[in-house]
């Protein structure tokens, strides 16, 4: 197996499960710190390709590999909020971010923690060149994703 590459970060912490939408007429729509939460995610990832800390190399890798995603949710409190209700937004403003496919995340890990004067993600991204899937089953379809 080739080495696994990763790196790590702090985002802001996303909007809860319920502050994610809203109502426009009939429509069910992004709301404004849904927007706001993607586009500060989108600005970090740019500062850290111009810092090199995300390289094109790194954004191949995950590309053409595997991603191992792993957060820690510092909260204000501890029971406010459930854990796995920032990981859809985070893990797709993060991978859009990066233009990267989230089907290729294999491996996620989530923990749940306390900073009530930081509230923060941070967020450590492994780029994994091969993963070994199940040795029972064996797929047998198309894997263009269609």
């Amino acid at each position: 197996m080739s080495e696994i590459k990763s790196v790590r970060f702090t985002l802001p912490l996303p909007p809860s499960i319920n502050s994610q939408y809203t109502q426009a007429g009939n429509r069910r729509v992004l709301s404004k710190e849904h927007v706001s939460f993607k586009k500060q995610v989108r600005h970090k990832i740019h500062l850290l390709r111009v810092d090199g800390v995300i390289t094109d190399e790194f954004i191949a890798a995950l590309n053409n590999g595997y991603i191992g995603l792993f957060l820690d949710f510092y909260f204000e409190s501890p029971l406010r909020r459930d854990l796995d209700g920032g990981l859809k937004i985070t893990q797709d403003s993060l991978l859009d971010a990066l233009s990267v496919n989230d089907n290729r995340v294999v491996d996620i890990h989530l923990v749940k923690r306390m900073d009530p004067s930081t509230p923060r993600v941070e967020v450590e991204l492994e780029a994994i060149p091969s993963w070994q899937f199940d040795d029972e089953y064996v797929y047998l379809g198309d894997d263009s994703g269609a």
